[in-house]
């Protein structure tokens, strides 16, 4: 699946986890595809399936 990464970064933020945010705005592709970058997300704390539920942007 891929995620656009401003969901992501927004979705951080909304949960008061901005360093994370930054992180991930230096770090991930602008689309973030979930198996490909599946480490990447694990690094920075992120579950996929956690953003799925709060996210309500582009998926592909």
């Amino acid at each position: 699946m891929e995620i656009d990464r401003q969901e992501i970064i927004d979705q951080l933020r909304g949960r008061n986890e901005n360093e994370v945010a930054d992180r991930a705005a230096r770090e991930l592709s602008e689309l973030v595809d979930t198996d490909e970058h599946a480490a990447l997300l694990h690094q920075l704390g992120i579950n996929p399936l956690d953003l799925l539920g709060g996210v309500g942007g582009t998926f592909r």
